[in-house]
């Protein structure tokens, strides 16, 4: 057998198959397809996918043939990749490169035909070959070879799609992992100097920074966790912060989700709402006092209200009042309202809050996709302040 002389830049094109990470995974119906419809619309018995290794040829993709693999000294794909054109060879037997193959001779098989066009990847490398075989001489007609490149070309195409996909899915996860790490060491140091200062409203401000990092932690997962990095399943998102809150909750404190409707919303939106998520348990956890004997309960729940609008309704049992005042604008509940209200107007969102049978209630309206371009962007509080939050207030 003639074996095919290897390419003066072997390394750089082993290399680039290499990079696509291919070799010996599963079948793909999209490669399949390609075989099944080359063989017949060319009436060929055999049609593969053939990538050209250091010590072998494997099949991404067969019809009519058995082996997913062969030895290199048996590849007359081996022998496409020396051109960029096609190689057709009518008659095996009567080509030096194949009149002893195995594959040709009649002692592995008898394919007496074999036509190949080359993957060519966008640096020029030639990694495989499309290809078909026939167990009779034949020739390709002028049309029946533009088939044939046209097909292969389609393949590499393929080929490179699933190669970008899986690069940006390690990116992702690269990207994943940095800032997973990165909104750890935040919280950590966050937390450090909180333990290191004494002034009660620096701790608040602390605290605040903390859950703040906390949603945005909230919201990276979720984000990271759906295709669409625009837009995040709120109801899952909510879940995650009411999660995070049981979790920092102290005794005696218990976070619920109520019957929450599946919405798909602006990552900006979710960031907000997370935030105002946030801010409420702080405050029901400081200033709610329920009737003696029970638990702090925390509810969340989310309705949409139109076409882009959507309603976040908080809720706790406080019935009554907390003893502690008010110190100034930069105690916790005056800075935890401030925050609620720097979220709500960033995405044209509007606040309302006050008593409510059986506690303490606040609603926070707002869109859905802020690309659909709201007017409404007023992101006031009504119909009193939440600054010094009203149970402390009364």
């Amino acid at each position: 057998m003639v074996l095919a002389p290897k390419h003066e830049d072997e390394d750089d094109r082993l290399a680039e198959l290499e990079s696509y990470g291919v070799l010996d995974s599963e079948d793909d119906p999209a490669f399949d397809e390609v075989v099944d419809l080359l063989a017949t619309m060319l009436d060929m018995p055999v049609a593969l996918v053939s990538l050209v290794d250091e010590n072998r040829q494997w099949f991404r993709a067969r019809h009519g043939f058995e082996p997913s693999e062969t030895p290199l000294e048996q590849s007359i794909c081996a022998h496409a990749i020396l051109s960029d054109e096609i190689l057709e060879i009518e008659d095996t037997l009567d080509d030096a490169r194949t009149a002893d193959n195995p594959l040709c001779c009649g002692v592995l098989a008898d394919m007496r035909y074999y036509a190949g066009a080359p993957l060519i990847t966008r640096s020029g490398h030639r990694i495989g070959s499309l290809c078909v075989l026939d167990t009779k001489p034949r020739k390709l007609t002028p049309e029946q070879r533009q088939l044939l490149m046209v097909m292969s070309r389609q393949v590499m195409r393929q080929l490179d799609l699933q190669r970008t996909l899986k690069n940006k899915e390690m990116l992702r996860e690269e990207i994943d992992h940095r800032v997973k790490n990165s909104l750890q060491t935040v919280a950590s140091t966050v937390r450090l100097y909180r333990s290191r200062i004494g002034n009660p409203e620096a701790q608040d401000a602390l605290d605040a920074i903390g859950r703040r990092v906390d949603a945005i932690a909230q919201l990276h997962a979720e984000l990271n966790q759906t295709s669409n990095l625009h837009d995040v399943r709120l109801d899952s998102y909510l879940e995650r912060v009411a999660q995070l809150l049981q979790r920092n909750a102290l005794t005696g404190t218990r976070v619920e989700i109520e019957g929450t409707t599946r919405i798909e919303v602006d990552s900006r939106v979710a960031a907000a709402l997370g935030v105002i998520a946030n801010e409420f348990a702080a405050n029901a956890a400081k200033y709610a006092q329920p009737e003696s004997g029970e638990e702090i309960v925390i509810r969340f729940r989310l309705e949409r209200t139109g076409p882009n609008r959507m309603r976040l309704v908080c809720r706790d049992n406080g019935r009554t009042r907390s003893a502690e005042p008010v110190v100034d604008t930069l105690s916790s509940t005056s800075l935890g309202a401030r925050l609620m209200e720097a979220a709500a107007t960033q995405v044209g969102g509007t606040l309302s809050e006050g008593r409510v049978e059986g506690g303490f209630e606040l609603c926070a309206e707002l869109p859905i996709d802020m690309r659909r371009g709201e007017t409404d962007r007023v992101g006031r509080i009504s119909p009193r302040p939440v600054r010094g939050d009203a149970r402390a207030a009364e």
